[in-house]
């Protein structure tokens, strides 16, 4: 074992710190662990573990700043690859909080809660701060890991077109619109759906700010604090902090590429009485799986057995070129909520999805979305109706399912060439899901790949409670960049990315 002298640093103490001392002075105190790089506990863990207990201990007050990174690793004599990786957990954890250009802080953590998750890994997420991160880091030149596509992909000159003829009318502008929604653009969901054989009126359709709030007001119509809640493992970063949130217990039904595991999705259902199921059967982020229809099938005869809801996100069904029935259609709303959105394929910036369910649920979304933000907005949903009315729309879906799985080809045989394993080959929509045998946590990578303009979706950000992962999710619509091979290869050759 290797002892290193435990470096001091100056804290800077938040308002519940050390009452003896005059706030307007710095308190100098020594961080009292020691890092061991030949343990078999990797570093990263060491480090967090290592200011768990300081802040437990009551070292490190609420509010007092943490080393900087590069500080840390310095005096540590460690990568600073892994200390961006452990405070990111800390942050995770709900131990530290990120401040744009000051730092990493403290966080005021109520004790029992902290208490409680000490037991086992219920970790609580900041999706704030994670949600800044990705945004943040739009701007890298190459974006492999993003979830939206490129926007010469998109429809903007359909965008174009319905402005310049919803310019030409006369708007009202000084009402809120319609508590459900725009009526023709919910008449046009209607209609679509129907095309999928669900059936329904267009007063079962919720208009949203984008399918995140359609999935949020779900959330808060069926899940109390401390239900067990079923959700897809690995799952969509946003409803998992969604539903940690509003303080579910989330149980993973893992995913296979088929489908589920349905054997342990009953086994997990019955376990612990979960009562809702969160599920993307189609073109799943992030690991682009498929359900085939003898599962849908068998989850419904499940989800009958065990009383559960179903809410079904199919905010990708857009991107497959292939009609395949859903949930919702097989089950005809009873027992599924069928969620889907216009910004993937249209524009991210016209937040517009939508809810569907059975009236007397669809009614109690409407009171809730009320309540949270009164109505969406009436001229994005023209926005967004005058687009997909345009004639040019369905040729503009064609060409994007195209050019998708021409990326999909392309990626998985530049991937398989680099030795990578794929969970699936969907062959449609954004996504493919890969390791590499020479990568053990694609987190340190993603750090590394960061230095070189390149922003990677490493696994554990989709995982239920933030372990290392190899996996990471591929998005071929930006996987035409020779700078991220290069990247790859080198990376590839030889061990890389352990957790220490």
């Amino acid at each position: 074992m290797i002892a290193r002298a435990a470096p001091r640093y100056h804290i800077q103490p938040g308002r519940l710190a050390h009452d003896a001392v005059p706030p307007a002075h710095p308190v100098q105190i020594s961080l009292m662990f020691t890092l061991d790089p030949h343990s078999a506990t990797p570093l990263v863990v060491q480090i967090v573990d290592g200011f768990r207990e300081l802040i437990r201990s009551g070292v490190l007050r609420p509010g007092a700043k943490a080393p900087s990174i590069r500080q840390f690793a310095h005096a540590h004599g460690v990568s600073v690859y892994t200390v961006v990786d452990a405070y990111d957990r800390l942050v995770a954890l709900g131990y530290f909080v990120s401040r744009p250009q000051s730092g990493f802080f403290v966080r005021s953590r109520d004790l029992r809660t902290a208490s409680a998750a000490e037991g086992g890994p219920q970790y609580h997420f900041d999706s704030m701060w994670y949600l800044r991160r990705v945004f943040e880091n739009r701007r890298l030149r190459s974006k492999p890991g993003c979830g939206w596509l490129p926007g010469d992909w998109l429809f903007g000159e359909g965008v174009r077109r319905s402005l310049r003829a919803l310019a030409a009318q006369e708007v009202d502008l000084g009402g809120y619109g319609e508590p459900k929604g725009y009526t023709p653009l919910r008449q046009l969901v209607r209609d679509g759906l129907a095309e999928q054989e669900i059936a329904l009126t267009s007063d079962q359709v919720l208009l949203t700010h984008g399918s995140s709030q359609a999935l949020d007001l779900v959330a808060r119509r069926l899940v109390r604090p401390g239900d067990a809640v079923l959700v897809d493992e690995p799952g969509y970063p946003n409803l998992l902090f969604c539903l940690r949130f509003l303080g579910a217990r989330l149980v993973g039904v893992p995913r296979t590429p088929w489908g589920w595991d349905l054997a342990t999705l009953e086994a997990r259902a019955s376990e612990t009485g979960a009562k809702v199921f969160f599920t993307q059967p189609r073109l799943h982020s992030p690991t682009g799986s498929v359900a085939n229809l003898a599962q849908l099938h068998r989850l419904l005869q499940l989800a009958e057995r065990h009383g559960l809801r179903i809410v079904e996100n199919d905010l990708y069904a857009d991107l497959d070129p292939e009609p395949r029935p859903s949930l919702a259609s097989l089950d005809q709303l009873q027992r599924v909520i069928y969620v889907g959105s216009f910004s993937k394929t249209i524009s991210p910036n016209l937040r517009v999805g939508f809810a569907a369910a059975h009236p007397d649920v669809l009614e109690d979304l409407a009171q809730l979305k009320m309540i949270s933000g009164l109505t969406s907005s009436e001229f994005t949903e023209r926005l967004a109706y005058g687009a997909l009315t345009d004639g040019r729309w369905r040729k503009h879906l064609r060409a994007l399912r195209q050019r998708l799985a021409a990326g999909q080809q392309r990626t998985a045989e530049r991937l398989q060439r680099l030795g990578f394993e794929l969970f699936a080959q969907p062959g449609a929509g954004m996504f493919l899901w890969a390791r590499h045998p020479a990568i053990d946590n694609a987190s340190t990578l993603a750090y590394q790949a960061a230095e070189h303009d390149i922003l990677l979706g490493p696994g554990h950000l989709f995982g239920l409670d933030l372990a290392p992962s190899p996996w990471m999710r591929f998005n071929v619509a930006f996987c035409d960049d020779e700078g991220l091979w290069s990247f790859l290869a080198e990376a590839t050759r030889g061990p890389v990315g352990s957790s220490s």
